[in-house]
């Protein structure tokens, strides 16, 4: 059971991924083609709470949809089950949203201005 609810769970955050995805490779083509530095790019998402949830959504997505694929790496290549198998795919999730967290507050938080 726990293995169709992880199946469904990729899934769902592919279903997620997808636009978010998509619409961050808009932005950054209108950035580009617009000619913004960074500088501006970062002027324009500090403080928002808009890019907050986009880009944070994006990284939880992210981040359970790629340990659960490694969950079934990990099993079918090295054999890893029980609670190794569970360690290692909670960890890998946990630091994949940590790192991901990090970018997202670096790029949105606008340090208390």
């Amino acid at each position: 059971m726990l293995d169709l609810r992880l199946y469904m769970l990729q899934r769902i955050t592919a279903l997620i991924m997808a636009p978010l995805t998509l619409g961050h490779i808009a932005v950054m083509i209108y950035a580009v083609q617009g000619g913004l530095t960074a500088e501006e790019i970062l002027g324009r998402t500090q403080g928002s709470i808009f890019w907050f949830l986009f880009y944070g959504s994006f990284v939880l997505a992210v981040s359970l949809h790629a340990a659960i694929g490694l969950r079934v790496i990990l099993h079918e290549t090295l054999g890893l089950g029980g609670w190794a198998l569970r360690a290692a795919t909670w960890g890998i999730a946990f630091l994949l949203l940590a790192m991901g967290g990090q970018a997202v507050i670096a790029v949105t938080w606008s340090g208390g201005a």
